[in-house]
């Protein structure tokens, strides 16, 4: 690749970004069709403010904080939301003959002369940061969908509904279809999903009970309520919910899983994993949050430490062995296991997966949605891909002996495997593949690297504090001494641009390779405690380690760190 010049270049000689690292995203960027701008900053490479600021200096414009833009007085008329969309810009005002519009990229000179002809007037760029125009650009081009109008306001919406009485029975099915097609019950819900995608949230929680009925999402990691409809709206709600997931909306007395797909613009579209469970006072409805384009975001946005990432990316390159991540449920670990399947994803390369079910749809990957009801379950999946001429192949879960057992002869076969474990650390992963049935001198020849890791919230980068926390409160937490001398340690304030605080999520991860050293301990039966021991001789930092590394770091606080990690 040639050497990079302008706005890459400027952010390479100011320290804030390793040149590596930007070729990296450069390429990335230029795969993708998008601005190596929107690309660094979508990943947390570096900031959107010292972006603006360094491009405000290189290029000479002005720079203008949009938090100051009322984005219901924006001139939306005199540009189109096809060039809003394309060329990621928004108008702000109009001054006689001159059009004013916020750019990110200022590199980006094609775009004022498209709009100049497609508007006729003189237009000036002003320079504003990408994250802020980003959000500004797809509330415009939503609201062009008629989403936003569409949806109308929610209190509107729930005033509108007809309130049962509430010692009414249940609805009849007859009764429960009517009400899930009732214009106010689609509004309501429509919103409810499209607030929740727009906030950033994994998940939504609609839960009945004896005398309430109460909306959640899980925002970074944390549930909080966000709605309390009235309480006989939750059969309506619920169907509605299945009528949208394509379940049987008759059946209320088991279990039932679909998936939902919403398109939200004109350019992409958002998957909802849903399931019902039956409770006491009616069906539990819970939706996970599908965005396929987390997959995408690049190894540089999750998170990994510097030696972390060169683990996990030669391991990756290897043709055969088997990569292991463990962590409880809502960890990352999916995320992390498709982001190494789009590094391989290479038209050279056969991938395979085998998922429970299917969360982040790939082009390019072979996904099968296991179905243990007609015997496709893992094992079943994992057979039939042997024989299907593999690369690579992706077990969303080993879940039993059988299982694990044709996964580590895939592995020993000149097949490279991806798996997870909910266990809460390397060494717990290897004595629970021990104490599945697998023989320890196969578990040390298969298994390559482990990565046992947890999400912490990111501190909002506009109102972090400094903390002031005494320094024997620092050993006791288990700060080193070195780490100290150099701690940077901030506290959550909270402003209009986070969530009391926080934005966004960081991996904390635990990378351990399984040296010779750790295979002859596991060959000895070595437990957990020694396996632990063994890979911090060998300079593998546990998951404790690497969260007070982030503390340390100013990316989370130390709070966030006790959080999601223990002493």
């Amino acid at each position: 690749m040639a050497a990079l010049t302008g706005l890459p270049r400027s952010l390479i000689e100011r320290g804030l970004l390793e040149e590596a690292q930007a070729k990296d995203i450069f390429a990335r960027a230029t795969k993708k069709g998008a601005s190596f701008i929107s690309v660094a900053v979508a990943e947390n490479a570096v900031s959107a403010h010292d972006v603006a600021s360094v491009a405000s200096e290189d290029f000479g414009l002005p720079l203008f904080d949009l938090n100051a833009v009322n984005a219901d007085i924006l001139p939306k008329e005199i540009v189109s939301p096809a060039l809003i969309e394309k060329h990621r810009i928004l108008p702000l005002f109009v001054r006689g003959k001159r059009l004013f519009i916020a750019q990110s990229d200022p590199s980006a000179v094609t775009a004022l002369d498209d709009i100049k002809f497609h508007t006729g007037k003189n237009v000036e760029a002003v320079l504003v940061e990408e994250d802020k125009l980003s959000q500004l650009v797809d509330q415009m081009v939503n609201a062009d969908d008629g989403l936003n109008d569409a949806l109308g306001d929610l209190d509107a919406a729930l005033d509108d509904i007809d309130l049962d009485d509430p010692d009414a029975e249940q609805d009849s099915e007859e009764d429960a279809k009517k009400a899930a097609n009732d214009a106010p019950i689609v509004r309501f819900v429509n919103k409810i999903l499209l607030d929740a995608v727009r906030e950033g949230c994994s998940d939504v929680h609609f839960e009945p009970y004896e005398r309430r009925y109460r909306i959640r999402y899980r925002t970074d990691g944390v549930l909080h309520e966000v709605s309390s409809p009235p309480n006989n709206l939750a059969t309506k709600i619920a169907a509605r919910l299945k009528v949208m997931s394509r379940m049987d909306i008759s059946e209320r007395r088991i279990p039932q899983d679909g998936r939902i797909k919403m398109r939200i613009s004109k350019t992409k579209a958002i998957d909802f994993r849903v399931n019902t469970l039956p409770t006491l006072w009616g069906e539990k409805v819970v939706l996970r949050i599908l965005d396929p384009t987390s997959a995408q975001l690049g190894i540089d946005a999750l998170g990994y430490e510097p030696e972390q990432k060169k683990l996990y990316m030669s391991t990756l390159a290897n043709p055969q062995g088997m990569i292991l991540v463990t962590g409880p449920t809502g960890s990352g670990k999916t995320v992390s296991l498709y982001t190494g399947l789009n590094i391989l994803n290479v038209e050279g390369t056969n991938i395979s997966t085998a998922e429970d079910p299917v969360e982040i749809n790939l082009e390019g990957i072979n996904q099968v949605n296991v179905n243990p009801k007609v015997g496709l379950d893992f094992a079943a999946a994992l057979r039939s891909f042997l024989r299907q001429d593999p690369d690579v192949v992706m077990v969303g879960e080993i879940r039993d002996l059988e299982t694990a057992q044709i996964a580590i002869k895939a592995a020993q076969t000149g097949h490279l495997v991806l798996s997870t474990l909910h266990t809460n650390s390397a060494a717990e992963t290897l004595t629970r593949l021990a104490n599945m049935g697998v023989a320890a001198f196969n578990i040390a020849t298969s298994v390559s690297l482990i990565i046992a890791q947890r999400l912490g919230r990111r501190l909002c980068s506009a109102c972090k504090a400094p903390a002031d926390i005494p320094h024997q409160a620092l050993v006791e937490a288990g700060f080193s001494e070195d780490l100290i001398s150099r701690a940077t340690i901030y506290r959550p304030v909270g402003c209009s641009q986070c969530n009391q605080g926080y934005k966004g999520r960081v991996g904390i991860y635990e990378v351990v390779k399984v040296t010779d050293k750790l295979a002859r301990i596991i060959m000895e039966g070595g437990n957990a405690i020694e396996i632990s021991d063994a890979a911090r001789a060998e300079g593998y930092p546990d998951l404790r380690s690497s969260a007070l590394k982030k503390v340390a770091d100013g990316l989370i606080s130390l709070e966030e760190a006790n959080r999601v990690t223990t002493d």
